[in-house]
């Protein structure tokens, strides 16, 4: 029977996405594909931005 690995958080997925497109953009020249990648990229930046804005904070949900 197959191993299931753990699973990841969606940040860890975020950061891992963009580590792969920051990588795969070094390699390419100017032009339109390198742009398509830095679109992508901050639009990677903006859901890291969106998903810290409306995840609870630890603290406020910490019981007193």
């Amino acid at each position: 029977m197959r191993r299931r690995s753990e699973p990841h958080t969606f940040e860890q997925r975020l950061a891992a996405q963009k580590q792969r497109l920051e990588h795969e953009m070094a390699r390419l020249p100017d032009g339109q594909q390198r742009s398509s990648f830095v679109a992508r990229l901050e639009q990677l930046e903006t859901a890291a931005e969106m998903y810290e804005f409306l995840m609870p904070r630890q603290e406020a949900s910490a019981p007193r």
